[in-house]
């Protein structure tokens, strides 16, 4: 079988693997999204003796069935490599009664490296497989996470440049730095005057602007994305599920066909969405968990069916998820209205003029599926306190919003069955909440929050964090929301 990706809006659009990763956004503003997955047998007896990179070419020769296997080896091996430190790219550990995934033992300590390590790779590949001589210029909003890790991975790549919009004050000091003082002679780094969902709704409206597009191909370049509304972001994700279970059954923490839940702390959906898909290619998961901070516009969703982002937007200790329209969720609003991608079309055009939309549910099994709660700023910081009484270990606020909701679930359900709590960055990125939470006493000033964050939990200190202190700010550029746009012309010279 042929694996096509559609539109989420437009049944007519539909393309291979490597188009969709090049494209990045649908012309027609959808989302490249699978119609029907790929089969797989994951017999997790064997799977629990795999590597990261053998789980990875298991399920991206799956997704990506336009690529040789000598390209996704290639992709691979430069992907997943000593960029990590540790082996074994992912691993689960158990704290008590809960099991925490680590995402973050990439270049970056955040859950994105896993996906923007590889992604670069993607893109070069599939440029040289469609003949494309394009310079490919990566456009993206960010939340705090993946600029940095989306530059770490295209800084100075041949035929790229990549600018990155976050929201200026909305991010912590340590992903700030991060940003802006990344090298790379085609790295652009603009701070804007706005939230994140102003970004990205820029950045959306920037991709869809034909007389842009038009300038941009006179300059022989053209726009793609490094964020999850690429399905070569999205699909990467989709390994470590797998091979989280596959860890849970070596370990003896589980059976092989015992279900699990899974808690993700959720901003943009695409952490979830993959979640989702494992769970669809075999992996046994009974619950996928969504957890919020409380811009919790995906907790009213999943209780309501109604999406509403005409709300007050908060600045939370958990910033990668202060988002208010959750883009990767028109995939799923797709998948539960039957792969309507007219329907799917209507809804979101009821988002984009009314900010709202309800949903009328057609695939229930889908919507059972899902469990959703959020956690308040005070709830957070209780949870980091509660592990680190409780086992010495620290995790970062995203994960104790992901921890602190999965508690609540299974308290509320008596659900007892294994959770496996998704860690999507290291307590290092946010050092003043972490000491703050376990302390109690404020700490003001981030890198003495580093020094003390590091007596406390005897963690080792991260490069990512060490270089910070000597690294030179080389981006300072701060715009207004509706300078985005000129700021992007005056840069690629168009």
């Amino acid at each position: 079988m042929v694996l096509m990706y559609q539109s989420t809006r437009d049944a007519h659009n539909k393309v291979r693997a490597s188009q969709a990763i090049l494209q990045g956004l649908a012309s027609d503003g959808g989302l490249f999204t699978p119609t029907d997955l790929p089969e797989l047998d994951l017999d997790f007896e064997q799977l629990q003796a795999a590597s990261y990179q053998e789980v990875a070419k298991l399920i991206l020769s799956a997704f990506l069935d336009d690529f040789t296997e000598e390209e996704l080896d290639y992709c691979i091996q430069h992907a997943y490599d000593d960029k990590f430190d540790t082996s074994v790219i992912a691993p689960v550990v158990k704290l008590g009664q809960q099991y925490h995934l680590e995402l973050f033992h990439g270049a970056t300590i955040a859950f994105k490296d896993m996906a923007l390590s590889v992604l670069p790779y993607f893109m070069t590949v599939a440029a040289k497989k469609q003949g494309v001589k394009d310079k490919i210029v990566i456009l993206t909003a960010t939340s705090g996470d993946t600029g940095k890790a989306a530059m770490a991975g295209f800084a100075d790549v041949p035929g790229t440049e990549i600018i990155v919009f976050y929201p200026h004050g909305g991010v912590s000091k340590i992903q700030e730095l991060q940003m802006t003082t990344q090298e790379g002679s085609n790295t652009h780094v603009v701070a804007i005057k706005g939230n994140f969902d102003d970004a990205q709704t820029q950045v959306k409206q920037m991709f869809n602007n034909d007389n842009l597009k038009e300038n941009l191909a006179q300059a022989g370049m053209r726009f793609s994305s490094a964020n999850s509304m690429n399905i070569g972001r999205l699909v990467p994700q989709i390994v470590y599920y797998v091979y989280a279970y596959a860890q849970l059954v070596k370990a003896g923490e589980i059976t092989s066909g015992q279900a699990i839940n899974v808690s993700v702390p959720t901003g943009n959906f695409g952490n979830i969405l993959a979640a989702y898909y494992a769970r669809e290619l075999g992996v046994p998961i009974a619950k996928l968990i969504c957890a919020s901070n409380e811009n919790k516009v995906l907790t009213d969703f999943f209780q309501t069916g109604h999406y509403d982002k005409n709300r007050t937007f908060k600045v939370t200790t958990s910033p990668s998820m202060d988002i208010l329209v959750s883009s990767n969720l028109e995939r799923l609003i797709f998948h539960l209205l039957g792969n309507d991608a007219e329907a799917t079309k209507q809804l979101m055009n009821e988002l984009a003029q009314e900010g709202q939309y309800q949903l009328t549910v057609k695939n229930q099994a889908i919507w059972d599926l899902f469990e959703a709660g959020f956690a308040s700023e005070l709830e957070t910081a209780a949870d980091i306190k509660r592990l680190y009484d409780q086992t010495g270990y620290i995790q970062d606020p995203h994960t104790a919003v992901a921890s602190a909701v999965a508690h609540a679930y299974q308290d509320r359900c008596q659900d007892k069955g294994p959770t496996l709590i998704v860690s999507t960055a290291s307590p290092y990125k946010f050092p003043r909440v972490a000491v703050g939470a376990v302390t109690g006493q404020e700490v003001v000033d981030d890198f003495q929050a580093v020094t003390d964050l590091h007596e406390l939990s005897g963690l080792a200190l991260p490069k990512a964090v060490k270089d910070l202190q000597e690294a030179g700010v080389r981006h300072q550029t701060v715009v207004a929301v509706t300078e985005m746009q000129a700021e992007v012309e005056k840069r690629l010279g168009v």
